[in-house]
């Protein structure tokens, strides 16, 4: 939002919500019938293809939206480091508002000027006529328009909200108030209208002009340089022609210079330009791939999880994973990717943070939950998973924590394969399972005399009976093989606190996975559910309170934070992944995988020394 907000701010259809497609139901389908329905002397192609090129350009904005995501996590050729966090996410989650309005005025216009019926698919001088248009009144009336909203007066009404992002993104190109994409589609249709007007437009060049706005806008703003050297060197004018990235950056960064549209002519003409506009070009291209100090490995959950990352959609990466309804309406789109992966999938890094001088990475294994149950993708996750270790190490990195890649003890006994395999490797391979256990335990209601822990036995389960036991907190299991299993691996006097017992009348159940539906139906009403897995149960009880799965919400000083981590809330990270990066800060010299464990009452204070707080929910209210 501006500074001062002027009319004509806000969208006419805000108040719809996600419901604001329906602005555009009646005409896409009138479109689409009428092409279906209709003699062929009657169609209108031009009318018929406007809903495809809306779409195309949500398509071709996303791709960009994931490309610039992709090179600003590994750092090389970017532009601005500064952190990006979850307000401007949500301060860009309208870009598509600017799509809806074109898409109306198209349907309008469409009806209303009887030159835009039906369009040819091709003219020449349709081409020539959109690029001399262009290049003359719309680059030279934008340039003028631009300075006059960096008056004072129309910029703390308007234009200081696009100027809020100072990191930009590529949809940041089009986050304005309405009133001033008004300005700007009048501004654009100059060529459009045109040759409209003249007879000369066709559907070619009407598509191709937008889709070159939308190009050089989302590659103006992708923060990172993309324009190699050697094509200014082939053709030394095209500096006045074409801008790049770095160029319109400096505008983010310094206000005063640089206001051209895509042709940095009339900055050039009118002494606007920035002096260090190719200085920065040069280092921008010179920027090499920043190098981890932290790299934390994980990997894709369900099919859909591929639209939670945040290379994915921006708006759902930012919020806590959840299903949604449209993913069927895109199951196209989900199966491709699912089988790109399955067959060629190779790991690939999805976000970087700083956090007290500490550079740290997060690496994703291109494999599912399911697949790590298959008894024959074990070699192929092992070998991902071992590339990623040697690659963090070649890279200098001084820890690597396994995240969700720790849990199944018959895939690489949880992680000690590797160290094993290398016994020299500089970079330390962390589990994580001390801080869970500690997190677990600090989640427990102070005064609990009794817990029922049920699911899947794994390293955090035995670690967490066994230090609840000593405790003297007793441990009911409900089904006699985990508690022959637990009672087995004690050794202790501790094992009189563990008890087999079919009851379900306790309130504090840690849960694992495996807890089957039933089960969670026959505890008794508020009960409190506390996941020990990084996998929260599915939430079957509204009588009952479900905890988030091990985590701490980290500090502000841990930058770049606009993603959640799965099922998360916001600023809140799994305890997992939290120890590799206090291993680093307290630079301990040993690996905490396989069956041993850090101490868990030292990882715990570290963790909070450095700044990470327990995670409190709402639900957690009555205890």
């Amino acid at each position: 939002m501006a500074t001062k907000p002027g009319i004509l701010t806000d969208w006419p259809w805000t108040p719809l919500g996600r419901f604001k497609y329906v602005i555009l139901a009646p005409w896409a389908i009138h479109s689409t019938y009428s092409f279906i329905v209709k003699d062929k002397s009657e169609r209108s192609l031009s009318l018929f293809l406007i809903f495809p090129f809306l779409l195309w350009r949500m398509l071709h904005n996303q791709i960009w939206i994931s490309l610039s995501r992709y090179w600003t996590a590994k750092g090389k050729n970017s532009i601005v480091d500064k952190s990006i966090e979850f307000e401007q996410v949500d301060r860009e989650s309208n870009w598509d508002d600017q799509i809806l309005l074109s898409g109306a005025l198209f349907y309008v216009g469409s009806k209303t000027l009887t030159q835009a019926e039906n369009l040819p698919l091709w003219r020449t001088d349709g081409v020539i006529m959109t690029i001399l248009l262009h290049s003359g009144p719309v680059e030279f009336l934008y340039y003028w328009l631009h300075r006059a909203l960096h008056h004072h007066y129309l910029y703390s009404r308007y234009h200081s909200h696009h100027h809020s992002s100072i990191a930009t993104e590529p949809i940041t190109s089009v986050i304005h108030p309405f009133a001033e994409h008004i300005a700007y589609f009048a501004l654009f249709s100059i060529p459009m209208l045109t040759t409209i007007l003249t007879d000369t437009a066709y559907i070619a060049s009407i598509a191709g002009y937008l889709t070159y706005i939308d190009f050089m806008n989302n590659m103006g703003h992708c923060n990172h340089e993309l324009i190699p050297k050697w094509l200014f060197s082939i053709f030394p004018p095209l500096k006045y022609l074409m801008y790049t990235p770095s160029f319109h950056s400096l505008h983010h960064t310094q206000f005063r210079t640089n206001y051209s549209l895509f042709m940095p002519l009339y900055d050039f003409v009118y002494s606007t330009m920035d002096k260090s506009t190719d200085e920065l070009y040069e280092i921008s291209l010179k920027r090499e791939a920043e190098l981890p100090d932290v790299v934390h490995l994980t990997h894709l959950t369900t099919p859909e999880s591929i639209y939670h990352l945040r290379l994915g959609f921006a708006s759902l990466a930012s919020k806590p994973y959840t299903s949604k309804w449209y993913f069927s309406l895109i199951w196209p789109m989900t199966l491709w990717s699912m089988m790109l992966n399955w067959l060629y999938g190779r790991t690939f890094i999805a976000e970087r943070h700083r956090f007290n001088k500490l550079r740290i990475q997060s690496w994703v294994i291109p494999k599912y939950k399911i697949q790590y149950f298959l008894q024959y993708q074990n070699e192929t996750i092992n070998s991902l998973i071992e590339e990623a270790i040697l690659e963090a190490e070649e890279r200098g990195a001084k820890v690597l924590s396994l995240g969700l890649l720790n849990q199944e003890e018959e895939l690489n006994r949880y992680g000690e394969l590797y160290a094993e395999r290398y016994p020299k490797l500089n970079v330390k391979v962390v589990d994580g399972s001390s801080l869970a256990v500690a997190v677990l335990l600090n989640s427990i209601p102070r005064g609990t005399t009794q817990v029922v822990l049920r699911g899947k036995l794994t390293k955090v389960a035995y670690a967490l009976a066994f230090t609840l036991c000593q405790r003297g907190i007793k441990v009911l299991t409900i089904l006699e093989d985990e508690f022959l299993k637990l009672n087995k691996s004690f050794n202790t006097n501790s094992e009189s606190n563990l008890i087999f017992s079919a009851s379900y009348s306790q309130k504090i159940w840690l849960v694992g996975d495996g807890l089957d539906e039933e089960e969670q139906l026959k505890a008794p009403k508020e009960t409190l559910f506390i996941p020990f897995s990084q996998f929260p149960p599915k939430k079957l009880r509204k009588d009952c309170y479900y905890h988030s799965p091990p985590a701490m919400v980290t500090p502000r000083s841990l930058e770049n934070m606009h993603s959640c981590e799965n099922w998360l809330p916001r600023r809140a990270m799994s305890a997992w992944r939290i120890a590799g990066i206090v291993h680093a800060l307290e630079g301990w010299s040993e690996h905490e995988c396989g069956y041993t464990m850090s101490n868990i009452e030292k990882v715990w204070q570290a963790s909070l020394q450095h700044g990470f707080q327990p995670l409190l929910l709402p639900t957690e209210s009555k205890y």
